[in-house]
């Protein structure tokens, strides 16, 4: 097999802060939707993390509707659910219930990646435990993200841990698809990947476990949750070629995992443009998203390109 080379995985680890978060609105924290509804989904630490629901027009809680759970990047460090604002609007409108979701991170809360992991966890448990009063079908649930969000998202689909000992495990905090733009997949040692000494201790450092368990390539399966990659060809924080390896993992085991590559797009090429104007990649891996979702049946016509 061909193996990932070495960088790929280093970069994972010194995640740029930000990556140009589109407008003055998105990069506020704690953020401020017009026309979201705000709710607490859990309380940890000391800390209330919430949740801002878009509603979807006409909309009735007896509908239920497949939901959209997004994850913001930042390094597992910084970032704010502003972020996906636009892709929720949008899905909204689509006919989806579209969630931005906040979570623990490092600059805020001094929170390692396996505790990031446990809030995207409790997210989608929170969500389907309360699907009947949000009008949404709890069999119809997408974890999306991206970059370090992106890694929490796949994580939800994958890993069998790192779930709070004090909610209810009988509700799963597994999704029904994944939707991931630029995310880190490859946190440990892979398909001939090496990782010196004194990477792996800052990995375990900050990542709070060894690295492995929190890796989601190394936890494909079969039967895992349909999934889309959204991915810059020359991203150079987030290599390609893991997201390409990950797709390939999967496929073999009988997985849907459509990865849609973009030649010349480095990280964080999916986000909202600046100066109010949504840009080509935004559109496109928007319209592309809207597909993906209409061919699982949470979306009811296909995109207009």
């Amino acid at each position: 097999m061909r193996s990932l080379r070495p960088f790929l995985v280093l970069a994972v680890v010194n995640f740029l802060p930000s990556f140009g978060l589109a407008q003055k609105a998105n990069r506020e924290y704690p953020p401020s939707f017009e026309g979201a509804r705000e709710e607490v989904y859990k309380q940890v630490d000391g800390v209330e993390l919430k949740m801002w629901i878009f509603e979807p027009p006409s909309y009735s809680p007896q509908q239920a509707r497949p939901a959209i759970v997004f994850f913001f990047g930042g390094g597992w460090n910084s970032g704010t659910p502003g972020q996906f604002e636009h892709q929720c609007r949008y899905l909204a409108k689509q006919g989806m219930v579209a969630i931005a979701a906040d979570y623990r991170v490092r600059s805020r809360h001094q929170a390692t990646v396996d505790r990031c992991v446990a809030d995207a966890k409790s997210a989608i448990r929170w969500v389907r435990q309360h699907a009947a009063r949000l009008g949404v079908d709890p069999n119809r649930i997408v974890a999306a993200g991206g970059s370090a969000g992106g890694h929490l998202a796949a994580c939800t689909g994958t890993l069998k841990e790192f779930d709070e000992p004090n909610e209810d495990a009988k509700t799963s905090s597994e999704p029904n698809a994944l939707a991931l733009f630029n995310p880190a997949v490859v946190l440990a040692p892979f398909d001939g990947v090496e990782i010196g000494r004194n990477l792996e201790k800052d990995l375990a450092s900050r990542i709070g476990v060894e690295p492995v368990r929190v890796s989601p390539i190394h936890h494909l399966r079969t039967d895992l949750p349909p999934t889309i990659i959204f991915h810059g060809e020359a991203d150079t924080t987030v290599g390609f070629d893991t997201v390409k390896r990950f797709s390939e993992v999967s496929q073999a085991k009988g997985n849907r995992c459509e990865l849609v590559g973009y030649p010349g797009a480095g990280h964080g090429f999916f986000n909202y443009g600046r100066g109010g104007v949504p840009g080509e990649h935004y559109l496109d891996t928007l319209n592309k998203l809207h597909d993906f979702l209409h061919s699982i049946g949470y979306i009811a016509t296909p995109s207009r390109k």
